[in-house]
């Protein structure tokens, strides 16, 4: 059996609790990622385990450089099963496995049974047609029975300064107060002698949070029980923070991003605190998971932070939006409600990668075996052999392939240099790292585009550093402790918001009826809310103009509210999609109702005619290598839904016209 699992730390702790049950029951069981040494790896290749569990890259290299141990490892295969099934769905990832488990049916000849699990699926039939692309409709569904569990929940709510530029302001010493600072304090006060997670949204703000909280338990002068994990982090870091949650014997609190939202054994975990506004429903079901295993309520606390409201706050600044999508995704987990898979994307980057990966395992491939390969009966099935023959003549421009006398795709000079890069197995970006060491003793990685001098001051790891030396060739910086500082800039996109979601923040906006788990203050936060909503004719309208400007509620996900910028930018109007509005700067209402009629009516064109007016449509790993047209394709389905904004424009146009109607 082969067991494919999302992280190295989950795959160690699960080959040590299976690795017990499988010696009782006389199975060989090995693990292979990057960590592992090559005296195990070889031993794999030798002995060839029952049980295999391992990383996507780590089988991709397989692929590529133990092309000849492939029938060995996989010839008696019988089962494999992709663990933590949601953190694949919809990514350049999960189609790069998608792929390899493809190839290896092809090594072996035959259909091999895939087993997917996850706690949090929402369309299970989308997600069985990931499983197995094209035959989702034959898939055994099995419900864990698991249920009625007691859930104890409370919405903090709380105002928040507003800061410059939107940055985290310096610690420290006559530092003013972090609008974290009362969220912090209540951490504090409530969590300190027990185990728990406190899920921020970025790993910026666990440094932040985990800095807070340390200052105040040696204010306190009681031993520090907070530490931050997220994946900038030491392994060794990490390792010591998940060593403690479980140790029961001494509290342990891991402020934490997204790095322990999957199931690594971390021991009982008392609650789950949420800092922010989740943005999928279904990463708060996951974090919720990890609460209440052991027989107890699980217990959730969310804590919204919103702005001041100030002269120059924007006008759907003041909808208190952030505290109505809490509520939103909260209405939608009590009701198991979870974003569905995206679908419809391309996935083009991860084309590249798997066509020169497949070259290399086979040394060399003629173009029709290669789309037959991968697109006829692997998972780029929406590749016509037209475009992948379109794909191949961007790969040979830019001398990733090139073809022989007998048509065989082969490795060209850049291909060859790529695939031979340990970064090739990945098929997403690896950004540039610097790696940060205090007294000889590494503490994690910063993006190299974070700018950090020599005397910045920087928290990091929970605590606070002054740089002391920065070796640009080696890409290392040597910091020593300090007593103030600012956590440093990560790079990174959070999750889309759902279509979904934001329908229930209208429906929450629209309704009277006040949750009970909202405290005194986030019951004011979302009066306030409700009363601007109103105040601004929200119930009825979706246009509003707003001096010379023009705004847009469609109350639709992010891909549907790119979609309507998109179409109004092709139309030389200056729109942006800002949280749960459109901003249409300097515009009449006759120009946006225009477009909005052009759309509704599919004058507008294909969604990659519009796309093609997008200026930087580059994100994945390998875009670089498509042309414009391709890029085009690639960008439409992973970043519009015109279908949906051809509905919500539609139905933008229809509140428009009953208002006018009614006046």
């Amino acid at each position: 059996m082969l067991m494919v699992s999302p992280l190295r730390a989950l795959i160690n702790d699960q080959f040590d609790r299976l690795e017990l049950y499988c010696d009782e029951l006389g199975l060989t069981i090995a693990r292979w990622h990057g960590d592992v040494g090559a005296t195990k790896k070889r031993d794999v290749l030798r002995e060839a385990p029952r049980i295999l569990i391992i990383t996507p890259e780590s089988l991709e290299a397989l692929f590529v450089r133990r092309a000849g141990a492939l029938e060995q490892l996989f010839g008696d295969l019988e089962a494999v099963v992709v663990d933590e099934l949601h953190a694949f769905i919809g990514t350049e990832r999960g189609r790069q496995l998608q792929s390899l488990l493809s190839r290896i049916e092809v090594v072996k000849g035959d259909r091999i049974r895939r087993i997917g699990l996850s706690a949090t699926l929402g369309d299970m039939g989308l997600a069985a047609d990931y499983l197995r692309p094209g035959e989702g409709e034959a898939a055994k569904i099995i419900r864990g029975s698991r249920g009625g569990q007691e859930l104890q929940l409370q919405v903090r709510g709380y105002r928040a300064p507003t800061t410059q530029g939107g940055r985290a302001p310096d610690t420290g010493p006559g530092a003013p107060q972090d609008p974290l600072e009362p969220i912090a304090e209540h951490l504090f006060r409530n969590l300190r002698g027990g185990h728990n997670l406190i899920f921020a949204n970025s790993r910026g703000r666990v440094e932040l949070l985990s800095d807070l909280l340390r200052a105040k338990a040696d204010s306190a002068r009681i031993p520090n029980s907070f530490w931050p994990h997220h994946g900038s982090l030491a392994k060794e870091l990490r390792e010591d923070v998940e060593a403690k949650l479980k140790d029961s014997s001494a509290p342990a609190n891991a402020v934490c991003t997204v790095t322990l939202e999957l199931g690594i054994d971390i021991g009982a975990v008392e609650s789950i605190a949420q800092v922010g506004a989740p943005a999928s429903v279904a990463a708060l079901r996951q974090r919720l998971g990890r609460s209440g295993r052991r027989g107890g309520p699980a217990v959730l606390r969310v804590y919204v932070s919103e702005p001041e409201i100030t002269a120059q706050t924007p006008i759907h600044g003041t909808l208190r939006d952030q505290l109505v999508q809490s509520v939103a995704a909260i209405d939608l987990l009590l009701t198991q409600w979870y974003e569905p898979p995206a679908s419809g994307c391309l996935h083009l980057s991860t084309l590249v990668q798997q066509t020169l990966s497949l070259i290399a395992e086979r040394g060399g491939i003629v173009p029709r075996a290669a789309w037959h390969a991968l697109c006829s009966v692997g998972p780029f099935r929406a590749v016509e052999p037209e475009l992948y023959g379109e794909f191949l003549r961007c790969l040979a421009e830019a001398e990733l392939i090139t073809q022989s006398t007998d048509g065989s795709l082969l490795l060209d000079v850049v291909g060859e240099r790529i695939v031979n890069h340990f970064e090739f197995y990945a098929a997403f970006v690896v950004p540039e790292e610097y790696l940060l060491v205090n007294a000889g003793r590494p503490l994690g990685t910063l993006p190299i585009e974070n700018p950090i001098g020599e005397g910045s001051l920087v928290v990091f790891a929970g605590r606070r550093w002054r740089v002391r030396h920065v070796d640009a060739a080696r890409k290392v910086i040597d910091v020593e402790p300090a007593a103030g500082g600012r956590p440093p800039l990560f790079g990174g996109a959070g999750p889309t918001v759902h279509d979904g979601i934001r329908k229930a923040m209208l429906a929450r906006y629209l309704s009277s009826d006040v949750p009970r788990y909202l405290d005194p203050a986030a019951t004011e936060l979302l009066q306030e809310g409700r009363d601007a909503f109103n105040g601004l004719g929200l119930a009825t309208a979706r246009l509003l103009e707003l001096g010379p400007d023009v705004v847009l509620f469609p109350w639709a996900g992010d891909r549907i509210m790119n979609t309507l910028a998109v179409a109004l930018r092709s139309a030389e109007l200056e729109a942006s999609a800002e949280g749960v509005a459109i901003v249409i700067e300097d515009a009449e209402v006759d120009a946006v109702l225009h477009v909005l009629e052009g759309l509704a009516a599919g004058h507008l064109g294909t969604a990659e005619s519009l796309a093609a007016a997008v200026l930087n449509k580059r994100s994945a790993k390998y875009d670089w290598v498509l042309s414009e047209p391709l890029l085009a394709r690639d960008y439409a389905g992973r970043a519009l839904d015109l279908t949906g904004a051809t509905r919500t424009a539609s139905n933008i146009l229809a509140a428009q016209d009953t208002l006018r109607a009614s006046e």
